[in-house]
């Protein structure tokens, strides 16, 4: 089993399944293509931190046998950064995607809540947070 692979029992939800990567992964994207918005950016970035981190697998074993080399733990420690800046804002452009949607929508459906759709949502993050505890 990889790093990325699920050893929990039942199926895996969400993006970062094991082998997953997004059609052509590997390339990097220099500027914005025309017709290329942001989101698709931002989501090509995120994949190549991933590629990364990936790649930095094998200097956090050896860290963990305690031979640790200052320089491949620096670098380890910036892409750890790097990624978690780039997901900060990720998830930043999502929420204005969103609110982008809510106010073209405007007052379609009335501001009524989809409990569930809520219900939905709450169990599914209850089992990520199960699945990453270990309980």
């Amino acid at each position: 089993m990889n790093d990325m692979e699920w050893g929990g029992v039942g199926e895996t939800e969400g993006p970062f399944m094991a082998g997953a990567s997004p059609p052509g992964a590997g390339l990097r994207i220099p500027d914005m293509a025309e017709g290329e918005d942001e989101i698709d950016v931002l989501r090509w970035l995120f994949w190549d931190y991933v590629k990364d981190l990936r790649g930095h697998q094998a200097e956090l074993e050896t860290i963990k046998a305690r031979e640790i080399d200052p320089a491949k733990l620096k670098k380890a420690m910036e892409t750890a950064k790097t990624v978690r800046e780039a997901v900060q804002l990720l998830m930043a452009e999502r929420s204005k995607v969103d609110k982008l949607r809510k106010d073209i929508a405007g007052g379609v459906g009335g501001g009524a809540l989809d409990l569930d759709a809520a219900r939905d949502e709450i169990g599914r993050r209850l089992a990520c947070l199960r699945r990453a505890g270990g309980g």
